[in-house]
């Protein structure tokens, strides 16, 4: 049997990000060999599906209908850890670097309908993993271009040397970046400095279905997300009729945006973005008080790449926290809600939990226990929304960083009681669900397994992510490392108004 030590997991973790400030990036904390060999295989997923002629990452795999940016931004961002961590040679991940860039950099951009990459040098949620084109009608996306943006500005920091490639690369990253028109994605019909979820070019059309099953975030507002704001008409085009507003991942996207050397926004866009937050301050189903956002991605994408330990906004100055601390706390309450389960799930306890957007078996209803339940396709899931049993390893692994002493022994406990069923070539597929086991009603996506229920076939790029990066963060602390260094972040954390920690030396 394997034994699971929470206490060596947050001894490990603690000392990992103890030592983070003073370590070199090439010194590597100890860890459970499987960890090490999970992110070994995640990073595989972004170096071999990748297609090498246009740094292009789909967005899932084994069928990879079309590329998502925000995977190549993830992809970007795990490029630099396999180069650490000796998975590929600096050499090999500079020039699939600067494949990608010089394809964002040269791709066309316009108001057209068809045949560009982006406008105002945002990108398109999905791009044809061939020539790189908009893919049907998805929309011009601000926080998968945010996505991608991170990881083009941790290339420019990492890839620091002379060589001339390296060179290239930061001229690169600087040109899309700089590129990147911010103000115009404000909100222009309620004259709000709220940033808006998207736009496209076709004036006045809904946003459309997504792909079945999606394959990304939602086109729908995010959970949590304040209701709609009307828009008015766009010579250009239509804006989607959401703003980027209470807590969620668009923190990412108003960093930039404050940070952008060519075109930012003023800081009560920041404002705009917390008008709400108050509302979901609470336990939110956990032990401590925190911010609340039921899908776990929402904690995870920021920190990503930007370290909050010891900084703080105004907002949580006046809450005595930071936005780590939060996200621990939301990672805590995940377990909890398990631990609890109200909805008498199959599987779920201390060691298996974990709920966020992800792949479900379909949406059909059928009875379970004694009620007749709602199942879904993919869905954003978090306690008390559209939990239906399904579980995702990256809501725990991604969230290694906040609270190792409870994401290491679900990692391990997935691996033991699932592995045979869920743990291939790059890693853990995106979702499992082991109370969907019903001898009349087969899955719409994936297959079932009797007696152990229902299990997906595909792993997203937008979920492999979270696991690698923040593996490294935990182990290391390397990708918090280097953006510290990079101006444009440090820049649009000042302009939020953090101060403290780290910040205080940049």
């Amino acid at each position: 049997m394997l034994r699971i030590d929470r206490r060596s997991f947050l001894a490990t973790g603690a000392a990992a990000l103890g030592a983070s400030l003073a370590a070199p990036s090439r010194s590597h904390a100890a860890v459970d060999p499987f960890l090490h060999d999970l992110q070994a295989r995640t990073f595989r997923f972004f170096w071999e599906t990748t297609n090498p002629a246009n740094g292009l990452t789909p967005d899932r795999y084994p069928d990879p209908p079309f590329c998502s940016i925000a995977s190549v931004g993830f992809a970007l961002t795990a490029y630099p850890i396999g180069v650490e961590r000796g998975w590929v040679s600096r050499r090999e991940a500079r020039r699939r670097v600067l494949t990608t860039l010089r394809f964002f950099n040269e791709a066309p951009q316009g108001p057209a309908a068809t045949g560009v990459t982006g406008h105002n040098g945002f990108f398109y949620h999905f791009l044809d993993m061939g020539g790189g084109a908009r893919f049907e009608t998805v929309e011009l996306s601000t926080v998968d271009t945010a996505l991608l943006v991170a990881g083009i500005l941790f290339c420019q920091s990492y890839f620091d040397g002379p060589d001339p490639e390296e060179a290239e690369i930061r001229r690169l990253a600087e040109a899309i970046y700089g590129r990147v028109n911010w103000s115009w994605a404000q909100q222009p019909a309620e004259q709000s400095p709220a940033i808006g979820l998207g736009w496209k070019p076709e004036a006045d059309m809904p946003p459309p279905a997504q792909p079945n099953p999606s394959a990304s975030q939602e086109l729908q507002p995010p959970a949590e997300q304040s209701p709609p704001v009307s828009q008015g008409g766009n010579p250009e085009g239509g804006f989607l009729p959401y703003s980027w507003r209470g807590y969620n991942e668009g923190m990412i996207v108003y960093l930039l945006a404050l940070g952008s050397p060519t075109y930012p926004v003023a800081p009560d866009a920041w404002t705009a973005w917390q008008r709400d937050f108050d509302t979901t301050w609470g336990l939110n189903g956990g032990p401590l008080p925190h911010l609340g956002f039921g899908p776990m991605f929402g904690h995870q994408y920021p920190h990503v790449w930007i370290d909050f330990r010891g900084i703080r906004d105004d907002y949580m100055r006046g809450r005595d926290l930071d936005y780590f601390e939060n996200s621990r706390r939301a990672t805590l309450a995940q377990r909890a809600y398990a631990i609890a389960n109200p909805g008498g799930w199959k599987g779920y306890g201390a060691d298996t939990w974990g709920l966020t957007a992800c792949d479900g078996p379909g949406d059909v209803i059928h009875p379970y226990g004694d009620a007749t339940r709602q199942f879904h396709s993919y869905a954003a899931r978090a306690a008390g929304l559209r939990d239906d049993g399904t579980l995702a390893p990256t809501a725990a692994l991604g969230s290694m960083a906040f609270a190792p002493e409870i994401c290491g022994p679900a990692a391990l406990a997935m691996k033991r009681d699932y592995g045979a069923h869920i743990l291939g070539r790059y890693g853990f597929i995106d979702a499992f669900n082991p109370s969907f086991d019903f001898d009349d009603l087969a899955p719409t996506y994936g297959r079932r397994i009797p007696g152990v229920g229902w299990v997906g076939s595909q792993y997203l790029g937008i979920d492999q992510g979270p696991i690698v990066a923040m593996l490294e963060n935990w182990r290391s602390g390397f990708i918090w490392k280097v953006m510290r260094q990079n101006p444009h972040i440090v820049r649009g954390l000042r302009r939020a108004g953090f101060t403290g920690g780290w910040l205080e030396a940049a």
